[in-house]
Formats: structure tokens, sequence, C-alpha cells
């Protein structure tokens, strides 16, 4: 894999150094509770958020960008090595999906279901993103948004382990996401879904009824969070985006890690 000293991953954003910027009142949820088997062998005998990305955690990395905008009450949902993370981050709450193995993402984020009462940002565990990308998130008025990474392709340049069509693409229209799915074409996608979402506190009520409603509707133990999202705007509700160009990379892979390696940096 010839990477010729580029970056392949898109603008990563600039963010001058700063404390408790934006957010104090908006809490973060950390869904983490996987093994994350395309990882091996990094992930053999530890959580992914625990792999090092230059010198520092993967859960490092995210605790800095929630900080830096004065988001320090966070919570962890764990499952696989929960005991790991509990060891070495005593100061997070900690919600244990004790049906990791059988369950996903959707799932794993109700575990956390007693945080939802007023604002918050939950982000998934195995990715990195700078401090401006959660000053966006957290600084957007509507109920509910998802952060679109716009510049989306140039990540999966050399990604053989991980096609684009795995991509969690939205389509886009005045401001609001009108599809999120694997399925959408390349060419058709506003950009991908990075795994970063906004609630105010309706948005988190909002959130709470439609997943139970989908739960009793039959929700698949491993259904993903954009298939709740994807239901919610079938159903009427907005859901707006907010867009970074880079400012991301997602580790799902062992070929991921090496690239993060390699080219991850704050700005």
């Amino acid at each position: 894999m010839a990477l010729a000293g580029r970056r392949p991953f898109g603008r990563l954003l600039r963010t001058p150094p700063r404390a408790d910027n934006s957010s104090p009142d908006v809490k973060a949820i950390i869904i983490g509770a996987g093994r994350g088997i395309r990882l091996m062998p990094t992930t053999a005998d530890t959580p992914k958020c625990l792999a090092e990305v230059r010198g520092r955690r993967i859960l490092d990395w995210t605790l800095e960008a929630l900080a830096v905008n004065g988001i320090r009450r966070v919570a962890f949902i764990g499952g696989y090595r929960i005991e790991k993370v509990r060891q070495e981050y005593p100061a997070l709450v900690f919600h244990h999906n004790t049906a990791w193995e059988t369950n996903n993402i959707l799932a794993s984020l109700m575990c956390a279901e007693a945080e939802m009462d007023e604002p918050f940002l939950c982000c998934y565990s195995d990715i990195l993103f700078t401090p401006e990308v959660a000053s966006r998130a957290a600084a957007s008025e509507d109920d509910i948004a998802v952060v679109v990474d716009t510049d989306w392709k140039a990540r999966y340049a050399h990604r053989s382990q991980h096609p684009s069509g795995d991509a969690e693409k939205v389509t886009a229209r005045n401001g609001a996401v009108t599809r999120i799915h694997r399925a959408i074409a390349e060419a058709e996608a506003h950009g991908e879904f990075i795994g970063v979402a906004k609630f105010s506190a309706a948005g988190a009520r909002l959130l709470r009824d439609h997943a139970r409603r989908f739960r009793e509707s039959g929700l698949r133990e491993r259904a993903f969070l954009i298939e709740l999202f994807q239901e919610m705007i079938e159903r009427g509700l907005r859901i707006a985006h907010v867009d970074t160009a880079g400012g991301y990379m997602e580790i799902d892979t062992q070929e991921d890690y090496e690239l993060a390696r390699r080219f991850w940096s704050r700005g």
C-alpha cells in the first residue's frame, strides 16, 4: 500500500487550544461495548478505545476533544473487558452492556437511557475527532443533529479492509438528513455519519420514545443506531446535519489502526 506521503483523510481542522469553550451544560455518552474483531490482534485482550494512537489512547483523544469544549461529565457504555476501562478511568460514569456479544450499537446506547434526561452528545468509541468537531456538534441548535464528514471519500482511498460501501452515508436537503443508510449510492451521498450526534433535552426525549417504539415493534438486537435514525426520519422527525470536512478518522480494522498511527493529528 503506497501512501506516497499524502494525507489521505481530508483537511484536519485546526482548533486553537482552549478550555471550557462552549457547552458545560452538555454531557457525553461514549458507546464502547464491542470487542472489535476486525482490529485483532490489537483487541485480543483490551477494548478498542484503549488502543494507542501517537502515544495516546483513542479514549484520551475523545476525552480531550470533549473537555476542550467544557464537556467533562462523561458516561461510558462498556462490555468487553469493561474492567480495564474502569480501572484506568475511574472518573467516568459506567453503564454495563452485559449482552454486548449478541447486541449492537443501538441496544448498547440504550443501556445509558438513564443519562438521557438532559442535553447530551454521544459518540462511538472507535473514532478520532478534533475538538472543533465536538464544538460544532455541541453548538447545534437543533433538537437532534448528526455530524457528517463531507470529505469522506478521501479516507477510503487506502482502506482495502473497509470498503466505502460500508460507510454510514447520508443524503440531505435544506439542512436536514433525508436518508441515512449504507446502501446510498456514493454519488448521491452528502457525506458520511461519523458516529457523533447531539441531542437537546427535547431531542433526548424523542430518542428514548422512538427507541422504545422501535423495540416494541421488534427491535433486532443487532440493530445499528442509523436504523433508528432512519425510522425517525420516515416518521417525519427532523434530524439536522453538522458538517465537517475531515477532522475525523474511524478505526475499524488493523489497517485503519496503522493509518491512524501514521496520519492522525488534532490539527
